[in-house]
C-alpha cells in the first residue's frame, strides 16, 4: 500500500484496525518536514503488508494535532491497536525509524 495521506475520518478508521499505524504530522511550510518526507515514502515501501504508514497536516487537521499534543513538527507517532506506543520527534537517521517500526510490529 502506498503512503496515506489522512483526515480525520480515515485516520480513525485506521487507527481503529489492528496492527501497526505509523503517522508523520507535518505541515507544508516546514522545511524538517520537507526534508523527513522521502523517508516517510520509503517507509511505507519497506513496510507495506507490515504496517499502516501515513501522514496527517497538522494545518488540515488541527484537533487530531493537539488531541495527540504535537507541539513540535515532524512528529512521527506509531500506534498499536489504537494506543499511542512510540513518538519520534524531528528529523533523525532513517534507521532510526526503522528500528522504532520493527520494535513495535
Amino acid at each position: 500500500m502506498a503512503l496515506m495521506h489522512f483526515d480525520e475520518n480515515s485516520f480513525k478508521a485506521n487507527l481503529g484496525k489492528p496492527g501497526l499505524l505509523v503517522v508523520d504530522f507535518w505541515a507544508d511550510w516546514c522545511g524538517p518536514c520537507k526534508m523527513l518526507g522521502p523517508v516517510i515514502e520509503q517507509l511505507a515501501k519497506d513496510f507495506d503488508g507490515r504496517a499502516t504508514v501515513g501522514k496527517i497536516n497538522v494545518d488540515d487537521e488541527p484537533e487530531l494535532a493537539q488531541k495527540y499534543q504535537i507541539s513540535s513538527i515532524p512528529a512521527v507517532l506509531l500506534f498499536k491497536n489504537g494506543t499511542c506506543v512510540d513518538k519520534l520527534i524531528g528529523v533523525q537517521p532513517p534507521e532510526n525509524f526503522t528500528k522504532a517500526i520493527e520494535r513495535n510490529l
